[in-house]
């Protein structure tokens, strides 16, 4: 390890890990804090923080740890549903540190509870579809009526304690990974932390009504996530990380997408 540190290729190499992922995960909180509810979760369910996490990943591991640790991402992208689920639910009575101390709570002792389960792919898959029908239905309450706008002016102070998380868990990232094996670098790479720093912003600025509704309506977008996990699962080996990737992420802007044109229709309709 103090070979390592004294690498000088080791710090320029973390040193663009954390440029990348504080880069991504700032401008993408940025356009959901002046974006709607739902266009807003659109964002937020898209792999920004955990995304710039898994360059990371590949960046210091063979392909077959990468399609390994996509198992631990697959199954805690149901647990931060359940994360939002129960922020949004706090958040309608109670104030930011209840809200998303309560919700950090479950999110934890989901993660950490998982790993006594030996999950595969398949048994993956079974558990987020049964945890999304769950949400999906109970986050409808929470939703609102469509008109709350969470556009909120951000000020220096807000990119430098965000930009300062991300740094954090980069760095946790990085240090970690070859310890704690492929499956718990899976989940902590989805660590919620771009959509914790979206609620505590919106939270803080316009109420947990407004932050609520962004928490429910992630719900069918974190589904497109999971796809996305799961395609590069079976691909990373196949045609390479990187193309399994791009392939995920294709996967999922499209089921965005299509999110996007059955509301945008259902809207008109109405």
């Amino acid at each position: 390890m103090s070979e390592l540190i004294a690498d000088p290729n080791f710090w320029y190499s973390l040193a663009l890990k954390i440029v990348i992922t504080v880069s991504i995960t700032v401008a993408a909180s940025i356009v959901v804090e002046r974006s709607g509810p739902f266009i807003g979760a659109l964002i937020a369910s898209l792999p920004t923080a955990g995304g710039a996490a898994l360059i990371i990943l590949a960046m210091d591991h063979t392909p077959a740890f990468i399609a390994q640790s996509m198992i631990g991402s697959m199954v805690v992208d149901a647990v931060c549903a359940v994360y939002a689920l129960t922020y949004a639910a706090l958040a309608q009575r109670y104030g930011l540190l209840m809200s998303l101390g309560g919700a950090m709570a479950v999110w934890f002792a989901g993660a950490l509870g998982s790993r006594l389960i030996g999950w595969t792919a398949n048994t993956a898959l079974v558990f987020d579809i049964a945890v999304f029908c769950i949400t999906i239905l109970a986050a409808r309450r929470f939703l609102g009526d469509g008109k709350v706008k969470p556009h909120v002016d951000l000020t220096a102070r807000d990119v430098a304690w965000r930009a300062g998380v991300v740094t954090l868990c980069v760095l946790i990232v990085t240090g970690l990974s070859s310890s704690i094996g492929s499956y718990f670098s899976g989940v902590f790479a989805f660590f919620p932390v771009a959509m914790s720093s979206f609620f505590i912003i919106l939270h803080t600025r316009l109420g947990g009504s407004a932050a609520a509704s962004v928490a429910a309506h992630v719900q069918a977008p974190l589904v497109g996530l999971f796809l996305s996990l799961y395609a590069v699962h079976h691909l990373a080996e196949q045609i390479g990380v990187w193309w399994s990737y791009g392939v995920g992420l294709a996967i999922g802007i499209s089921w965005n997408g299509a999110l996007w044109v059955w509301k945008t229709r259902r809207t008109a309709q109405a």
